[in-house]
């Protein structure tokens, strides 16, 4: 059976343990023991190595290095990364080796929540995305500062809220998206703002599919 470990917190306007339980029950219909934690000090505290997979769902907050460095090593010892939203795209604001590990950075939300955009499949043909369709969201679209060795499969065109930004023409931005840490899988989803989001069919096959892929 394969473990994972979901580390929820942070800033609560995200549902941080709402979203966790989402996940975890994903999880568990696919045959994994999950562990959930409320507390940083668990990536000291427990042998990261002895997890398949583990899941950041830590909006903005600090990590210390104590904590962050076992969670470096484990990914590059194989163990796999993966996450949505704020929750790992927008965790740790000043620790730019998480982000490096991460592949991007949250920067903006241009209109704020209640946006409605489109989601594009760019890469139908591979297992996170294959089958599946274009489809729209109401909720934050991330404006994101990506790191250009990321493997992108599916995004999204800005401007469509106002803004300054505006005057540097239209954009794609990466919405999914996968790389390689060392030896670990690392997978990002810049949807779920909300539970209410992350339980939308397309965020669910998304995560399913984009765990399933990071894990060991």
């Amino acid at each position: 059976m394969k473990k994972a470990l979901i580390f929820q917190g942070g800033w609560q306007g995200h549902e941080p343990e709402a979203v966790a339980h989402i996940l975890a029950d994903i999880l568990k219909e696919e045959n994994y023991q999950v562990t959930i934690t409320d507390t940083l000090e668990t990536l000291v505290k427990e042998d990261l190595s002895a997890y398949d997979l583990i899941i950041p769902n830590w909006t903005q907050g600090e990590i210390t290095d104590q904590q962050l460095q076992p969670l470096l090593k484990a990914v590059a010892e194989g163990t796999g990364l993966a996450g949505l939203h704020g929750g790992m795209g927008d965790s740790f604001r000043t620790s730019v080796d998480y982000q490096f590990m991460v592949g991007g950075q949250w920067v903006a939300h241009p209109g704020n929540d209640g946006v409605r955009y489109t989601v594009n499949i760019i890469d139908a043909d591979h297992p996170l995305t294959d089958g599946m369709a274009d489809f729209t969201v109401v909720s934050e679209q991330y404006y994101l500062h990506v790191d250009p060795a990321v493997s992108v499969h599916a995004t999204t065109r800005f401007p469509v809220a106002e803004g300054p930004y505006q005057a540097n023409g239209e954009v794609d931005m990466p919405v999914v998206w996968t790389k390689k840490w060392g030896k670990g899988n690392v997978y990002y989803n810049s949807l779920g703002h909300v539970a209410d989001i992350v339980r939308m069919p397309e965020v669910i096959k998304l995560m399913k599919r984009g765990m399933v892929w990071a894990t060991r």
